[in-house]
């Protein structure tokens, strides 16, 4: 019998702007929310018919985990921005994606797209630019080489009329594109909806990034002059439904994020709230919470009452790869079992370079440096910097984890000296593990020496660094200067009170202030006890009974989600109008609310019920671990910085692409897709690319997402090569037929690639 176990893989979506390739991603996120649904239908049991199902159940047959897959991060920019929004309002409602497929199909087109005052008002406007037009669709043969004969002549015609739009502005329109937007919704909310796709608690975060052409100003602190200030063009619109299934966002919110993000320069005028005014009132709607929101989303410029003439371009200007925003979601995610946490990233075209001045050159001449220097460099430079971050934190936690694995016996061999044999005769009662954990703490900080100062100077400073960001995500201002203002307050109330005083010359090694203020405050140090027992335990269940950690495993989890929804600073959305009082006072609230002791004793009687339920040969190690974790922590925080641990384990990030999806063909985007001609706008001007793009991007991703959530397996224990071949043919051919009608524009590419499948 293979042993029982469980994991969550958890993805974090990053969506790269694109321009007409959001068609493509469109296609990736379809198969993203398929997964999704895949996942869920096979926890709950309810009836649906998919290849992932069918790939998650062979993994429990195959191995004995049962696994989860849940997407609860979603971050993007420009095109990625849009689709981000729409699969983030899937997985919150339960609606389908269906009609956004049809927004992207039906309307992302050059003529549906055009603002009325571009369009030529009759076949002679502007001739004189029809030359320019054919030399576009001529140059390098594009249109004869990448398009079908049936739609050459519509993409000649809808390349010319968009040449001869008026110049010197945006040709495309910010209404019609806000009322499609809002179509979709409407359309997403009118169709069929399951449940939700995350399990209750687990937070949905999703994150769109734009820019604030004029900017605002924020404070630095310098040594001279003590204060300057600074332009700050970055904005990153936020959403979360918190976990309670309660709503995610107002459409029209959404739907400003999404036209902000999508603001291409050139392309389409920027967005001011205005725009979006008119459009709702055309439309005859009303938007309730549209100050609300504005004073969460534009929060210094509505400070100064500048919100309603803030200016917004693309997303992708600043930020095409947003990482970080999904990187610090990290801090309030939930945990009831093992977690692999994957970065997934949708790249439809990794080694592109806008190419408006013909081929590379070995030293570029004066429109490409400016070009390159404006646009091209900034939108790509940003990933290997949050890429590094990501690394460097991950290689924290392989680092940290080998440490405790290298001096588990050591830790092991001082736990069993200083309890002796008596420890495995008595049952761990409630009251028992509170004298044996108290005991072990102060061993712990005797063997230590002069190093326990350092170390529990570095808990007080970490539980002051999250009580401060609590304070400042309640008072609604995000800007580092804030941050650093509430750490300062913090920490001189801290010192007043004599709660940072250690060492060897104080009774118990710290004065009493010091110990009922990590008491009531130090969340972080429950947490990382829970997390480790909680690894201890994900390694002996490969190789116990099926089943038989089962109540240990509740214990453990079900304790540390009480603790980890003190992380969110939803949690005390109520005490927002006092979040800028005296920080005494403050604490002495927070302290009030999280009670942490009464936690601990909750977590004692749990804990006690999940020990005893174990025999005496796996409650050994587990004890060891939970009375040995002082031990380690003192070893190990000082290795994270002080930042304990979020969800645990390294984080690994993979990318989907045509690059890397290569089980039908292996030639690339050159191979595949067609909205990369133009400059990226090429799907813009045909369906039948759109329609090409978007089949591309359902294959892609289901060849990618199959190796992806395979990879969550031991390599031993993974599908052979054949048999993952397999699925992915199943997984090809059920597209195949479900698209075939929809796609009427390519029956040419569905035939040969029926064929190539086989």
């Amino acid at each position: 019998m293979h042993e029982s176990h469980e994991k969550e893989l958890r993805l974090a979506l990053v969506c790269y702007g694109g321009i007409s390739l959001a068609v493509y991603m469109h296609g990736i996120t379809k198969e993203v929310w398929h997964l999704a649904r895949a996942s869920c239908a096979e926890r709950e049991g309810t009836p649906l018919t998919s290849v992932y199902r069918e790939v998650i159940e062979e993994i429990r047959d195959r191995s004995g985990l049962n696994l989860r897959v849940l997407v609860d991060i979603l971050s993007g920019a420009s095109a990625g921005g849009i689709n981000a929004v729409f699969l983030a309002q899937a997985i919150a409602t339960g609606q389908s994606l269906d009609p956004l497929t049809a927004m992207w199909l039906d309307h992302a087109d050059v003529e549906a797209l055009l603002a009325p005052t571009q369009a030529p008002s009759h076949r002679f406007a502007k001739i004189w630019a029809t030359p320019l037009a054919w030399m576009m669709a001529n140059r390098s043969h594009t249109i004869d080489e990448t398009v079908e004969v049936g739609a050459r002549t519509e993409v000649r015609e809808k390349l010319e009329r968009f040449v001869r739009s008026r110049w010197f502005e945006p040709p495309f329109g910010g209404e019609q594109l806000l009322n499609t937007l809002l179509d979709a919704f409407d359309a997403m909310a009118k169709g069929p909806a399951e449940r939700r796709l995350l399990p209750d608690g687990q937070p949905l975060d999703l994150f769109v990034t734009a820019t604030d052409f004029r900017g605002h100003h924020e404070t630095l602190r310098l040594n001279s002059p003590p204060e300057v200030t600074e332009t700050e063009h970055r904005l990153v619109f936020g959403f979360s439904d918190h976990g309670r299934g309660t709503g995610f966002a107002d459409a029209a919110a959404l739907a400003f994020a999404a036209r902000a993000t999508s603001s291409f320069p050139g392309a389409f005028p920027p967005l001011m709230i205005e725009e979006l005014d008119k459009v709702l009132a055309d439309r005859g709607e009303h938007w309730p919470g549209r100050d609300a929101f504005l004073q969460r989303a534009l929060p210094e410029q509505w400070a100064e009452s500048r919100a309603e003439k803030a200016v917004l371009i693309d997303g992708s200007v600043l930020a095409n790869a947003p990482f970080a925003p999904a990187m610090a979601a990290l801090r309030e995610r939930p945990a009831r079992r093992q977690v692999d946490r994957r970065f997934v990233f949708l790249d439809p075209t990794p080694d592109m370079r806008f190419d408006f001045y013909g081929p590379r050159q070995e030293r570029p001449g004066f429109f490409s440096t400016i070009i390159g220097a404006l646009s091209e460099l900034p939108r790509k430079q940003p990933i290997r910097d949050n890429l590094e971050a990501i690394a460097a934190r991950s290689d924290r936690i392989e680092r940290m984890l080998a440490i405790v694995a290298e001096i588990r016996a050591e830790v092991e061999a001082q736990v069993e000296s200083l309890f002796g044999y008596t420890l495995w005769l008595d049952y761990p009662t409630p009251k028992r593990l509170a004298a044996w954990r108290k005991r072990a703490q102060v061993a712990a900080a005797g063997k230590a020496g002069y190093g326990h100062t350092a170390y529990a100077l570095l808990k007080v400073d970490g539980a002051i660094d999250r009580t401060a960001r609590t304070l400042q995500a309640l008072g609604g201002q995000q800007d580092g200067q804030r941050l650093r203002t509430l750490g300062g307050q913090l920490r001189e109330t801290v010192r007043m009170r004599g709660a940072d005083r250690f060492g060897a010359s104080l009774p118990g090694g710290a004065s009493p202030e010091a110990l009922d203020f990590l008491r009531g405050h130090d969340l972080g140090f429950r947490i990382r006890r829970l997390r480790l027992l909680a690894r201890r335990l994900a390694e002996l269940e490969q190789s116990a009974p099926r089943g038989v950690m089962r109540p240990m495993r509740d214990a453990i989890y079900g304790a540390l989600a009480a603790y980890l929804e003190l992380k969110r600073s939803d949690t005390f959305a109520d005490l927002q109008d006092k979040a800028d009082g005296d920080t005494g006072a403050l604490l002495d609230m927070l302290a009030e609310r999280m009670q942490l002791r009464t936690l601990d004793r909750q977590t004692d009687e749990a804990l006690s019920a999940g020990f005893s339920a174990l025999s005496k040969e796996l409650r050994r190690p587990m004890l060891l671990a939970y009375l040995g974790f002082p031990f380690f922590d003192i070893a190990t925080l000082p290795l994270l910085q002080g930042e304990g641990m979020d969800e645990f384990d390294p984080i690994r990030v993979d990318r989907i692409s045509p690059e890397d999806a290569r089980a039908i063909r292996t030639g690339g985007v050159a191979s595949m897709l067609k909205g990369n001609q133009f400059n990226n706008f090429g799907a813009f001007f045909s369906r039948a690319y759109r329609e090409n793009d978007y089949l591309w991007g359902r294959l892609n991703g289901a060849d990618r997402l199959i190796d992806i959530v395979l990879s969550t397996l031991d390599a031993g224990a993974r599908p052979d090569e054949s048999r993952i071949a397999a699925l992915k043919r199943r997984a090809f051919h059920a597209i195949l037929d479900e698209e075939a009608p929809r796609l009427a524009a390519i029956p040419g590419l569905i035939a040969e690639l029926r064929s190539e499948i086989g």
